[in-house]
Parts: C-alpha cells; structure tokens; sequence
C-alpha cells in the first residue's frame, strides 16, 4: 500500500535530509517510523503526502505514484501532521466540515462519522468552539478527526500521540488496530520504542536520513540481545558508550 524506493531529499547542494530510503508497507500492517528529532522523519512523511517533492526516487500511494497520480494517492490518504495549530479561526466542526467537503463526502456519511469520532474522542460539547480556545491535546484530537472523516486506506501520521491525553492515546491505538485489521495500513513517526512496541508489525529506524534497521521488534532484539529497547535505540543512534552496553 505504500512503497518507497530510492527516495532522496536534498536541501540545496550541502544537506541531505533524506537518504535512500526504501521500504514497502502491505495492507494489514502498522509500521512505526522511530527515530531522534531532526532524523528525516517528518521530511519523509511530507514526501509520502506529496507535500515536498523528493530530490530522486518514486513513492506510491495505494497503487498511485505521489507524483504523477497525485490526486488519486492523496484521495487514499489520511494525514495528520506534527502541528495542530491550523485553522484555528475555525470552529472544530467547521474544520470536520471543510475536510469532508474536499473529500466530498456526502451529508448522510459525514454525520454518522462524526459523531462517533467525536464521542470515541470526547469532543463533542466543543465542536461549536473556535480551536483558537481549545488546549494542545484538544486540537490535536480534532487534526485526527478531520483527517479520518474520508475513512482512507491508508494513514499516515506524524507523532500522532503528541498531547493525547491517556485515554485518547489509547483509543486512538485502537483505532489504529482496527484500520489495519480491516486491510488498510498505518505509517507513523514516533521517536519513543515503546509506543512502536505496543502497535507496531514491524518498525524503521532512520538515522541522519538514512535507514538503519526495517524489520520486526522480535528481529531488531535478536540482533542486540540482553538490552532493552531504550538501550538499543541509544546504540543505534551511537549514544550509548561501549561501557553502558550491558547496563540498562
């Protein structure tokens, strides 16, 4: 559902914010996208959305290439990105509204939809608020909303749990797992393992722009047996001093 092959994205002559990348995302699957802030994370997901364009490489999106097929690809996409404080002029509903309208979805579709993301999300007795007067969290929950009210095969999201308080952070994981229980697949960026270990079929690490592990948590533990994973990620991303590596 989405395949990423070669992709490089360069700022001017002298950074390389993306390096290479390649990986495939099947219907079913929850990848993670782990790595520190400033790894290439978010660089990736807006060439995934066809935000950025990649310097090389192609991306396809549910069968469409995110550059020459653009509509179609974004059409299959819900997105969520690492900052809420958007349209904040807007009342919440009318946010849900806008988005439903670019996707054309029709009245009898849209109310049920969102009325039941409003309430899995509690949200509901501020939809009328302008999100100019909600909190962090509370703008963050209405980003997911609008961007799933398509009901998409594939999301996409960039540290979707920043702000979520626990109940939200959990509903929204359920949420993830019954997407991808349906056959669609999810994609996120998050730089705690422990989230990725909760959700995730499988898990890309990127270091510098660069892949530096894709696979299963059961393989990357095989391949640094005897640490836990916030001692992995540390060695991985060459912060752990050889006299640590058994420690933790």
């Amino acid at each position: 559902m989405i395949r990423v092959e070669q992709v490089t994205k360069r700022f001017g002559k002298e950074f390389t914010a993306v390096d290479h990348l390649d990986f495939s995302i099947e219907k079913g699957e929850i990848v993670g996208f782990v790595g520190q802030n400033g790894a290439g994370k978010t660089t990736t997901i807006k060439m995934l959305t066809g935000i950025l364009r990649p310097t090389s490489g192609t991306i396809t999106i549910h069968g469409y290439d995110i550059q020459k097929e653009a509509l179609k690809a974004k059409e299959s996409i819900a997105y969520v990105a690492d900052n809420p404080d958007m349209f904040l002029r807007l009342s919440g509903l009318e946010f849900i509204h806008l988005m439903a309208d670019i996707y054309q979805i029709p009245a009898e579709e849209r109310t049920p939809r969102i009325q039941s993301l409003a309430e899995r999300f509690e949200i509901t007795d501020i939809l009328e608020r302008p999100m100019s007067d909600y909190s962090h969290g509370m703008r963050q929950k209405m980003m997911v909303c609008a961007a799933l009210i398509h009901n998409p095969p594939v999301w996409i999201l960039d540290e979707p749990m920043t702000g979520l308080d626990p109940k939200a952070a959990f509903e929204l994981k359920n949420m993830m797992r019954e997407h991808a229980r349906e056959g669609n697949c999810v994609f996120f960026s998050t730089h705690v393992l422990e989230v990725a270990e909760q959700l995730c079929d499988k898990i890309i690490i990127i270091r510098n722009g660069k892949s530096v592990f894709y696979g299963t948590l059961d393989e990357l533990r095989q391949a640094y047996k005897d640490m836990s994973l916030e001692t992995i990620f540390l060695k991985i991303n060459g912060e752990l001093p050889d006299t640590e590596e058994g420690q933790a």
